[in-house]
């Protein structure tokens, strides 16, 4: 199936998780962000079990400090 992952679109396996794919793009890279799949934010608790389906929309979003 197809994800949109940040505006790039990735071929994954059917029941990939939010946490699978995370680890996948991102690595050990995962502190300060946000998903939201399909404009709708995914509390980090779920990441491990909301599976992704075909044609979702991943937007992974850093926090940055600044002033």
């Amino acid at each position: 199936m197809n994800i949109a992952f940040n505006d790039q679109i990735c071929h994954i396996k059917d029941r990939t998780s939010i946490r699978f794919i995370l680890n996948d793009r991102l690595g050990d890279q995962q502190k300060g962000i946000a998903v939201a799949v399909n404009e709708t934010v995914v509390p980090r608790e779920q990441w491990d079990t909301y599976e992704l389906q075909n044609n979702d929309k991943v937007l992974v979003i850093k926090a940055t400090q600044g002033g």
